[in-house]
């Protein structure tokens, strides 16, 4: 699963933009699939048959959009205005390269040097008007004939393993969870399931309501990332999770209380085969769970996630254990879910 989880972090997928990312899936999962489509809002929608026939009963869900930018504007000398597509931290954007559009227009997110700002803006972060996309050219028209205003752009970072078993690279929120279900979609399934890559997550789970509403499931995984703050500064509950103590089993968080049963049957599932597990030590944040909760006349829900440090940032680091134990421990729940029916 390692090779293809870096596949998937290569490539780029902002909300809106997430047309790379649904290709290569549905490249991989064609093989597999008894049932394929796309919708309006950019899902992919993936049905595979099982042991059990059970229809629409069971669906899990990840998100293939990242964070990243688009351009708003070009100024005369060829610099590009832009805002954040999702919640990117400013202090983490400055300087950092991009790639712009369908042909990869390098670029390098810039603010004014410290040399020039007063003592009041050293001790503030900056707005996002005032930073820009520095393209290398020497005026708007030609930057308006390589990145006119609406084009995505992505944030560079190449998977790479290192330390002691973590990987580091963009997008590994969500490509872990997308990485799961096509490793799962090779597998002889013990019951039916609906597989949803959901668009645009990162801007309000948009793409997870129609998913969930065209596929109407009564139960739903939503396969995720969440924030890891063990980090030095942070203490307590604050710190939330931490990478390399297995999947993170979430029975709360900013947007979601999760069904009681699916949590405790994650976690006596984990138990009994032995894999690490945590929760969350602080409340906070959201996924399409969300959403796909909330749809036509409710749907039960869990989340099982990957403790990832610096998420919405232009690099982020995982345990690839954690990444192996959530794979497993998604296969002991699918197994589960067919015994009880």
């Amino acid at each position: 699963m390692l090779e293809l989880l870096k596949e998937l972090c290569r490539l780029n997928g902002v909300s809106g933009a997430e047309d790379p990312v649904r290709n290569f899936i549905q490249t991989q999962a064609q093989p597999y699939a008894d049932s394929l489509r796309s919708d309006a809002l950019g899902n992919l929608i993936v049905f595979k048959r099982g042991k059990k026939s059970t229809g629409n009963k069971l669906l899990l869900a990840a998100h293939m959009d990242e964070v990243g930018v688009i351009v708003t504007r070009i100024t005369e000398e060829g610099f590009l205005k832009f805002d954040f597509v999702g919640g990117v931290d400013r202090r983490v954007a400055i300087g950092k390269p991009v790639v712009l559009g369908e042909n990869e227009i390098p670029g390098l997110i810039g603010l004014k040097a410290i040399h020039l700002v007063s003592r009041e803006e050293e001790e503030k972060v900056p707005k996002t008007d005032a930073l820009y996309i520095d393209i290398g050219v020497k005026d708007r028209e030609e930057a308006e004939k390589l990145v006119p205003p609406g084009t995505y752009g992505s944030f560079v970072g190449p998977p790479q393993e290192f330390g002691q078993g973590f990987l580091k690279a963009k997008a590994i929120d969500d490509r872990i969870g997308c990485a799961i279900m096509l490793e799962l979609l090779k597998e002889d399934l013990p019951l039916d399931v609906t597989f949803a890559f959901t668009a645009q997550e990162e801007v309000g789970t948009r793409g997870a309501f129609g998913s969930a509403f065209s596929v109407s499931p009564e139960v739903a995984l939503v396969l995720e990332t969440t924030t890891a703050a063990d980090l030095p500064g942070i203490e307590g509950a604050r710190r939330v999770c931490a990478p390399g103590k297995g999947p993170v089993i979430s029975y709360m968080d900013g947007a979601t209380i999760y069904d009681r049963d699916l949590f405790e049957n994650l976690r006596r599932l984990a138990e009994e085969h032995g894999i690490p597990w945590q929760t969350k030590e602080y409340i906070a944040g959201g996924n399409d769970a969300r959403t796909i909760q909330r749809s036509r006349s409710g749907v039960r829900v869990a989340a099982l996630s990957a403790a990832v440090r610096y998420l919405h940032a232009p690099a982020t680091v995982g345990s690839l254990a954690d990444f192996e134990n959530m794979w497993k421990l998604t296969r002991l729940f699918l197994a589960d879910q067919a015994a009880q029916l």
